[in-house]
């Protein structure tokens, strides 16, 4: 996956959310045709543009690209299942109960090689990156 960044697609800062990789975005944008992101940022001043609403908000019949606050994600992917398809741009921290609890149940985990670059970040992110997919057949289409 290229490291190509879009800041308007992500814009956090601190700790807690990381600005998506413009690269691994639009590629997973080709294979999956996203059509809601319930938790973006707004790209002048950092603030959620949906925040809490994301989770709040159907799901339902959406294709959703989901790169969430780190700090509670959780609540995030126990949404999944309301979405025709959802992807998340998750750390890989399998030794988590949000991992045990709801990534291990998704249909599809692609770890991604190497550590990716977040935001501005002059070197790879501390923990290593991957890909949960819910609602995704053998066919590549939503199930």
């Amino acid at each position: 996956m290229g490291a190509k960044m879009v800041p308007f697609l992500r814009a956090r800062g601190g700790g807690d959310s990381h600005a998506t990789p413009g690269g691994v975005y639009e590629e997973l944008d080709r294979e999956f045709g996203f059509n809601f992101d319930p938790c973006p940022l707004d790209p002048n001043g950092g603030l959620p543009l949906f925040g809490p609403d994301g989770l709040e908000a159907s799901w339902s019949g959406r294709r959703v690209f989901c790169n969430p606050p780190y700090s509670n994600i959780g609540v995030w992917l126990r949404k999944a299942r309301e979405a025709e398809i959802a992807v998340f741009l998750l750390p890989a921290r399998t030794d988590t109960s949000w991992w045990h609890d709801y990534a291990l149940s998704a249909d599809e985990i692609r770890f991604i090689r190497g550590r990716l670059r977040f935001g501005e970040a002059k070197s790879g992110a501390p923990f290593p990156s991957v890909v949960v997919i819910y609602g995704n057949n053998q066919n590549g289409g939503a199930s």
